[in-house]
């Protein structure tokens, strides 16, 4: 059973740890300035839901008791986008809708991120995150490349990571390469 690697902490303060961990990572100033990711609420959201399928991802090779470890942090995910929807003003009859459209999302991009992975080339991929990341805006083709190639070598990184490592609270995501936007556009990113 999944609960018998958290008996140190507990398990709800392991999962606010690699929660936290996945928001922090989704934070990093180099998606919003070097990758262009736009700095937007959707921007950011886009980032979590990234980071929250990299985590996903690594754990589809454990038993199914393991991979239980990220249906509880994709229900910290729920809880926290609910709360974040009440704070920005979500009347509580469209909070179920919301939530319905973000789990869809959610599991969209899961489909859509993995047949891009199962490809060689980072063409698939590449275009997923243009289509989720950057709207369709043709003018960031260069910048979901890169990207993509970024999610690969996270996927990669995160695969040598023990699971008993992840169910301590820590995910080791790996630094966020540096990286020139595309010449002559410049964004500022906000805190």
């Amino acid at each position: 059973m999944i609960l018998r690697f958290f008996r140190r902490d507990g398990t709800g303060e392991t999962i606010g740890r690699l929660y936290g961990a996945i928001v922090a990572q989704a934070r990093d100033p180099q998606y919003y300035v070097a990758y262009r990711v736009p700095d937007t609420i959707e921007g950011r959201f886009e980032m979590i839901l990234l980071h929250l399928f990299a985590l996903f991802h690594r754990l589809k090779r454990e038993d199914e008791a393991r991979r239980g470890l990220g249906q509880l942090v994709f229900d910290r995910f729920c809880t926290d986008m609910d709360a974040n929807l009440r704070e920005m003003g979500v009347g509580d009859l469209a909070v179920p809708k919301r939530m319905k459209k973000i789990a869809e999302s959610f599991y969209g991009r899961v489909s859509a991120y993995d047949a891009g992975l199962a490809e060689v080339e980072d063409a698939g991929l590449g275009d997923a995150l243009l289509r989720n990341v950057y709207a369709a805006d043709p003018s960031h083709a260069a910048d979901a490349r890169a990207l993509a190639s970024h999610l690969r070598a996270m996927i990669v990184a995160l695969n040598t990571v023990s699971f008993e490592r992840l169910a301590a609270g820590e995910i080791p995501y790996p630094e966020v390469p540096a990286r020139e936007p595309a010449a002559g556009i410049e964004q500022g990113i906000s805190s």
